[in-house]
């Protein structure tokens, strides 16, 4: 049961969400929403519950873990399909271990808000339908108040889960688990000849896939444990986060990380390791190794289809020709080298412009140029990619736009979210309600708010973040 919260008020709710759980958005800051969402009542027809998982951490085995925070209160029904209510934050439960089950403000307004980024990004998540604060006091490494976010999807089941039953020897509690996931959330494998190997495959595909999104828009988790990995291929669980600015193929976002295995290059084989971890899993009811291996095979062109593709796409390319691959090599090694802003190199680059003189180019191409510090460097290449364009007789005007819808002008970069924290803090949620608006929609132009699309000021620098909420 959730563990009442003093003194509970609201903060802030995605309208978004609360459309595919089925609710009025409107009605979530009355204080009867506030108080289920904040712990402090619950629902006549909600059974709380918490559930139990083990995993792999940073590589080694961690055993038992499970909702040490995070309380179910069960499901609605909405317009695409049922949605789970999880509360994170609102007390201890049985798998609290040395925690106190709580949330903290700062934290839970990075999850809100990079939720529904996320979503709006077109990247698979769970969603945050709403926020909720106390003054109570929550020991950190230092003294923050507490909070609780409310988060939503299909299903929290993680690879973890799987693995929890596996490693204790209890293959019906593991025939009984897989059962219900395919039969809830893959209905279409329950007449395949081995469905538990079926569901291997399609889950290591949708991870594949989800991953090639992060990498695609420079999204970086920052704790990719078995635990942390949903069995529906969705972005699950949002702690040291962090979205690339100067881009370095191995930045860790994770202040913790002090290996770096959860590294922006490090991203895409972690994914297919963690595969692996639940096809150890399954494999007491996939019975056949070589199949699940095979299944995982399938990992590397799910990976590289759709990164191609989203690359393709990002760099307005509407056809695929022999040379694309050392392009987008070229490209990245160039903006490796020069710390070149992920974002805003991928929005200036649609702006490039094939209709323009030799001797005006350099001016034309300044915006972008100028993010390099390597110019001849970049001029080498934009040749090259002019060249290309020129091959399939690419067109400014309806390529720029095409460019536009799939690279976006916001992220929620790490300044934007700390200066929303830091106004949180003192009582103004203005930031946060702001930071919502903007990045449900990313891809648009918003003059009015340009300065959520500059540069990042030098103090934020030294922002770290890490496993600690």
């Amino acid at each position: 049961m959730p563990t009442p919260l003093p003194a509970a008020y609201f903060i802030a709710a995605s309208g978004k969400a609360a459309a595919l759980a089925g609710l009025d958005p409107a009605d979530l800051a009355k204080e009867d929403f506030v108080a289920v969402f904040s712990g402090n009542a619950v629902p006549p027809r909600s059974v709380p519950l918490s559930a139990v998982y083990s995993g792999h951490q940073f590589g080694h085995w961690a055993g038992q873990l499970g909702d040490g925070r995070a309380i179910l209160l069960g499901e609605l029904e909405g317009p695409e399909g049922p949605m789970e209510l999880q509360l994170k934050g609102a007390g201890m439960t049985p798998y609290s271990r040395m925690g106190d089950g709580r949330a903290v403000l700062r934290s839970s307004i990075r999850e809100f808000l990079c939720s529904e980024a996320m979503a709006a990004l077109g990247i698979p998540t769970t969603r945050a339908l709403m926020l909720t604060g106390s003054p109570q006091q929550v020991v950190r490494e230092t003294i923050e108040s507490a909070a609780v976010v409310t988060r939503m999807a299909p299903s929290f089941v993680r690879f973890g889960s799987f693995e929890h039953w596996h490693y204790r020897g209890k293959q019906e509690e593991l025939r009984i688990l897989a059962d219900y996931v395919i039969r809830d959330f893959y209905p279409e494998l329950q007449g395949a000849e081995n469905p538990y190997l079926e569901l291997l495959a399609e889950v290591t595909r949708r991870t594949a896939r989800m991953i090639a999104h992060w990498q695609a828009v420079g999204f970086m988790h920052g704790v990719m444990n078995t635990d942390n990995m949903s069995i529906l291929g969705i972005t699950l669980d949002y702690g040291p986060y962090g979205f690339m600015e100067a881009f370095d193929v191995d930045h860790i976002c994770n202040h913790t990380d002090q290996g770096g295995r959860y590294s922006y290059s490090n991203q895409v084989p972690v994914g297919h390791w963690n595969c692996y971890a639940l096809a150890n899993a399954l494999l007491p009811l996939i019975k056949d190794k070589e199949a699940a291996e095979a299944a995982l095979d399938g990992y590397i062109d799910a990976y590289g289809d759709r990164f191609d593709e989203l690359m393709h796409a990002k760099l307005g390319l509407g056809t695929v020709q022999e040379g694309d691959k050392a392009l987008f090599d070229a490209m990245f090694r160039l903006m490796h080298e020069n710390h070149v802003d992920f974002t805003l190199f991928f929005r200036r680059l649609g702006e490039l412009r094939l209709d323009v003189l030799d001797n005006e180019r350099t001016e034309a191409d300044a915006p972008l140029r100028d993010l390099f510090l390597d110019r001849p460097g970049f001029d080498a290449w934009a040749v090259d990619y002019r060249a290309r364009l020129r091959q399939e007789n690419s067109q400014d005007a309806v390529r720029r736009e095409a460019m536009q819808r799939v690279n976006p002008k916001y992220v929620l970069r790490n300044y934007l979210a700390q200066t929303a924290i830091e106004k949180a803090q003192n009582g103004d949620f203005s930031e946060v309600h702001k930071l919502l608006a903007v990045l449900e929609h990313p891809f648009d132009e918003q003059p009015e708010n340009e300065a959520y699309a500059a540069l990042p000021p030098d103090w934020a620098s030294h922002l770290e973040v890490s496993c600690s909420s």
